[in-house]
């Protein structure tokens, strides 16, 4: 077996099992699966900012900003009230925030929204249904 067939098992693999995951999810799972895949785009982004790679820079990014996108389309702002407002807004400045870290090449705005989406999940995690 080649390296290139080796590498495209294991992308296949990887495919799949995130996608298995996804199918077998809750809603609440679901969500964490989401603001996890923000945090792991943004947290690369960082290092491809400090690397000097910019293409890689707004590809992640811009898969960041479509995942927070997705969070906020996510939310019950009918019966969600004030909390589902608040947080609508908080994901529309997140995505503003990695838009500018990409137009800047600043890692700033990308620590600070990891920093939130960190916390939103840290109380997500908090919200749970229990079994």
């Amino acid at each position: 077996m080649t390296a290139y067939s080796r590498s495209s098992n294991l992308a296949a693999y990887q495919s799949a099992s995130v996608h298995g995951g996804v199918a077998a999810s809750d809603p609440h799972r679901l969500v964490l699966m989401l603001m996890d895949g923000a945090i792991e785009r943004i947290v690369a982004a960082r290092g491809v900012i400090e690397n000097g790679m910019p293409e890689a820079r707004s590809r992640l990014l811009h898969r960041a900003v479509a995942i927070i996108d997705e969070l906020r389309a996510s939310l019950n702002t009918a019966d969600g009230g004030e909390i589902a407002a608040n947080m609508a807004e908080l994901y529309e400045y997140s995505s503003r925030q990695l838009l500018r870290a990409n137009l800047e090449g600043r890692v700033g705005p990308l620590d600070e929204v990891a920093k939130l989406l960190r916390e939103i999940r840290g109380a997500w995690i908090q919200i749970a249904p229990r079994p």
